[in-house]
């Protein structure tokens, strides 16, 4: 049995939608390796715990209105570069005095 034009037209397009899909679902998986690298860099340089590295995170982009990737992507630049832009910066330490230090379990309260 021989496909219609339509049929054809059909399959060609849930193919490239499926491509488009692909693609974005590749985009994600990028995007939160990003993120989590991030994370564990406010995590180590910040003292805080993973849950407040990605409040901080998130609060950063929102009050400096930048997506979330893009603070993230700044935070792993300035770990390897040492520059980060100052409003960007200044954003990140006052998250940061929001949040941290935390905490160790077990460890005797700070002085």
């Amino acid at each position: 049995m021989a496909c219609t034009t339509d049929e054809s037209g059909d399959e060609t397009d849930r193919i490239f939608r499926l491509q488009e899909e692909i693609e974005q679902l590749k985009e994600a998986v990028v995007s939160h390796a990003v993120v989590d690298q991030a994370i564990g860099m406010v995590v180590a340089l910040g003292r805080v715990t993973p849950d407040q590295g990605w409040l901080v995170l998130k609060e950063v982009s929102q009050h400096r209105n930048v997506k979330l990737r893009h603070v993230a992507e700044a935070i792993l630049l300035w770990g390897r570069s040492g520059e980060m832009p100052a409003e960007l910066r200044a954003e990140l330490d006052d998250a940061l005095d929001r949040y941290g230090p935390a905490q160790i379990p077990g460890a005797p309260p700070p002085g």
